[in-house]
């Protein structure tokens, strides 16, 4: 599927690949899992987070996500529509969501009826849904500096092999290295 947006992920993740434990939790990546988490980027800073959020037009996430992130005081997203892919989630239930989707071909032809240009794809199984589909154009990965051993993964089976073109890594104080790729082929 062809779609006049561009799909930009944006994940942090394990050395060993995982976005999440099994039972979802992401305290190694955040703090939370006895004072471990991201290393310091040196600056006291967010790693890039906020200077790709200026940089895109709406976010499209799944259930699961938007039911971690919706408790949090402060909303990481400047003010970008959020699309939710669920099937049980009602439309209108939360004024920041601009609408809930029961597909990805749905949520794609409203990005693309919107008009954005550059969309945020966040949450493991909406990445694979979206990779899949051919509507991911690029991807920045931030590998925190610890092994989990097993976890959830936005990465699976796939039709085929997806080619990446290394775009830039940069490197953080303590250990987290953050590569872009650029989605060449399917």
């Amino acid at each position: 599927m062809d779609a006049p947006f561009t799909g930009s992920v944006f994940l942090g993740m394990s050395v060993d690949g995982f976005i999440a434990r099994l039972d979802g939790d992401i305290g190694w990546l955040t703090g939370g899992d006895e004072g471990n988490g991201p290393p310091d980027d040196g600056e006291g800073g967010d790693f890039g987070f906020a200077e790709f959020v200026a940089g895109i037009d709406a976010i499209v996430m799944g259930r699961s996500t938007y039911e971690f992130i919706a408790p949090f005081d402060e909303w990481p997203y400047q003010g970008k529509p959020l699309h939710v892919l669920s099937t049980t989630l009602i439309d209108g239930a939360d004024p920041r969501v601009a609408s809930v989707h029961r597909s990805v071909d749905a949520a794609a032809a409203a990005l693309a009826a919107a008009g954005y240009h550059r969309v945020y794809v966040d949450g493991g199984r909406t990445v694979h849904a979206f990779l899949r589909a051919g509507l991911v154009a690029d991807l920045t990965l931030s590998r925190v500096p610890v092994l989990i051993g097993t976890g959830l993964t936005p990465f699976g089976e796939l039709a085929a092999d997806i080619q990446l073109e290394h775009v830039r890594t940069r490197t953080f104080a303590g250990g987290m290295v953050q590569s872009t790729y650029r989605v060449v082929s399917r």
